[in-house]
């Protein structure tokens, strides 16, 4: 799963991904992203076939959704589930996006002596990922435009699309984002593309899997916390 990533500011984003400035108001960097964050993301403007960067909920609210409040967890999509459960069918096929990102955080279990009692408990360490060359990256995103009730504003949401962890990311947990290649981003925001079990394929073929970590301290843990020190590399 994702749970908590960082963010680039809008400066990074356009100049990685060779777009115009076009905000008066850029979006800053942030450090501790959590699920419902208005979030920048990169889609395909079908009229000019450009990429043109955009905010948005993160978490999914398909364009069907008739309830007045969003649904809960769709931050995350399965890959294993995403060509066939409703929620995602849809924005796999007809609307994917990119998701900036400079690396994400996921909790390792173990054990420890508690000195105190000396008894044997559970606790989580706190692990940033990132590229081995600090570089900024897309997560594989899926894209929906919902309209509330008594709203003439369509909102954009979107999920990040998820697999079984491979590689490095293995040691710390069993999922994982998928990260896109530069390569393969292109054929991912590819319109023509609409073909769920193709889509899935090609992402996780061409997915990045050599990600790095380290050890971080439990501040991330707090949501409001948003800062630099956030992925500072603490002992384990």
């Amino acid at each position: 799963m994702c749970g908590r990533y960082v963010s680039p500011e809008e400066a990074e984003i356009e100049r990685f991904w060779h777009i115009g400035r076009h905000n008066s108001n850029p979006f800053a960097r942030h450090f501790n992203v959590s699920p419902t964050s208005i979030i920048p993301i990169l889609r395909l403007d079908r009229s000019t076939g450009e990429i043109e960067l955009v905010n948005a909920r993160w978490g999914l609210i398909p364009t069907w959704w008739k309830e007045p409040k969003p649904p809960r967890t769709t931050h995350n999509a399965r890959s294993e589930e995403a060509a066939t459960k409703p929620m995602w069918k849809d924005p796999l096929a007809k609307s994917r996006c990119l998701i900036p990102a400079l690396g994400w955080y996921e909790w390792k279990q173990f054990e420890r002596t508690d000195p105190a009692t000396g008894e044997i408990i559970k606790a989580k360490q706190p692990h940033f990922f990132h590229l081995s060359d600090q570089q900024l990256f897309a997560f594989a995103g899926l894209m929906a435009m919902w309209k509330p009730a008594n709203d003439d504003e369509w909102q954009a949401s979107c999920a990040i699309l998820t697999r079984g962890a491979v590689g490095p990311a293995a040691d710390v947990h069993d999922r994982m984002p998928v990260v896109l290649s530069r390569d393969s981003e292109s054929a991912w925001l590819d319109p023509n593309i609409t073909d769920p079990a193709q889509v899935i394929a090609a992402a996780l073929g061409n997915g990045v899997t050599a990600i790095e970590h380290h050890p971080v301290g439990p501040r991330v843990n707090v949501a409001s916390n948003d800062d630099e020190d956030l992925v500072r590399k603490v002992s384990e």
